[in-house]
């Protein structure tokens, strides 16, 4: 196994070839929840970056795939000058430093959402989704039963009665018949305020879409204004989900038998399967990954879940069950063996 250091020796040798610098260094840019990294380098007067992206455990494939059919649809997403697919190193453009979410204030929100919702229209109406992954029953499935586990189960302590099971499975029905009767469309996954970064040109940049899904047509939309990382008020969220609707009545994506309240309820429950797969998905980073950072996010998540589900009666007694088990908790506190 290839250790840290011979990893770090290896980047940098690459990369100085790849730019045909000798002198250069490389500082980290940013990482993520996976075993992809990010490093930042300046040659020639102009600043790039080194994705690097080990081929054991992050394919760094699906990645240039991706990116090279968002590109063609007009997306703005990094550049890739170099590759080498064996290392799994690739050299790409640096959208820079401006995320979306330090810079969202009142003021700027409607305007850089308005443009992160022409890109997603873009994604949706541009980017052929047939030969991807479906977004079907199983991954749903699967993507809910993370909180259970890693929510009730490691980090609260708690075994769901039967009785409770049969609560969370009738809630957990509600929200997958909701993602399944949607128009299925590109589905970038993560399309939040940390994968969208300011930029002069084509804003938003675009990053993080090597996952990408044939999937509901809500399922970004939630990513993006139901974000896991800022909360804005309900009645202007729901504002720029109107606003988005009509942008896809024009595009005869929907038609007018989709109307604002049947939008609305995908929007809704769509995010809520997001939130409720990521309560469970922030504790897996900690407990079985060792990676703490989320912990501080999960609060306004849990907020999210409840205050979503207290809208749907269907959703009563899923409510119920985690208020009785979390509520008074703290949430961000983790538990050590």
């Amino acid at each position: 196994m290839t250790t840290a250091p011979d990893r770090a020796a290896a980047r940098l040798a690459w990369t100085r070839s790849a730019l045909g610098d000798a002198t250069l260094t490389l500082a980290s840019a940013s990482s993520d929840a996976s075993f992809r990294s990010y490093w930042r380098t300046h040659h020639a007067g102009k600043s790039w970056v080194v994705m690097d992206s080990p081929i054991a455990q992050e394919d760094p494939r699906p990645w240039l795939a991706i990116g090279e059919r968002l590109a063609a649809a007009g997306l703005h997403v990094p550049a890739v000058y170099a590759k080498d697919l064996e290392q799994g190193f690739l050299l790409i453009e640096d959208l820079g430093t401006q995320l979306y979410l330090p810079a969202l204030n009142d003021d700027n929100a409607d305007r850089l959402y308005g443009d992160a919702m022409d890109a997603l229209l873009l994604m949706q109406t541009r980017m052929d989704h047939a030969d991807l992954p479906l977004f079907d029953h199983p991954r749903l499935v699967s993507g809910l039963e993370v909180m259970p586990e890693w929510f009730l189960g490691k980090h609260l302590g708690y075994t769901p009665t039967c009785g409770e099971w049969d609560v969370l499975e009738a809630a957990f029905s509600v929200i997958i018949r909701n993602a399944l009767e949607q128009p299925r469309r590109f589905v970038h996954r993560d399309y939040h305020s940390r994968n969208l970064l300011i930029v002069d040109s084509n804003n938003p940049g675009i990053i993080d879409f090597q996952g990408a899904l044939s999937g509901p047509i809500t399922y970004d939309l939630a990513s993006l204004l139901r974000d896991a990382y800022i909360v804005w008020p309900r009645e202007r969220v729901e504002g720029w989900v109107e606003s988005y609707r009509q942008r896809l009545l024009k595009a005869n994506v929907i038609d007018e038998n989709v109307g604002r309240e049947r939008f609305l309820r995908w929007f809704d429950l769509t995010g809520l399967h997001r939130h409720i797969r990521v309560l469970g998905q922030f504790y897996r980073l900690w407990y079985r990954d060792g990676k703490p950072g989320y912990l501080t996010d999960v609060p306004r998540v849990y907020h999210y879940v409840v205050s979503v589900a207290e809208r749907y009666p269907e959703l009563t007694d899923f409510v119920a069950l985690l208020k009785q088990h979390a509520e008074g908790r703290d949430l961000t506190q983790v538990v050590t063996a």
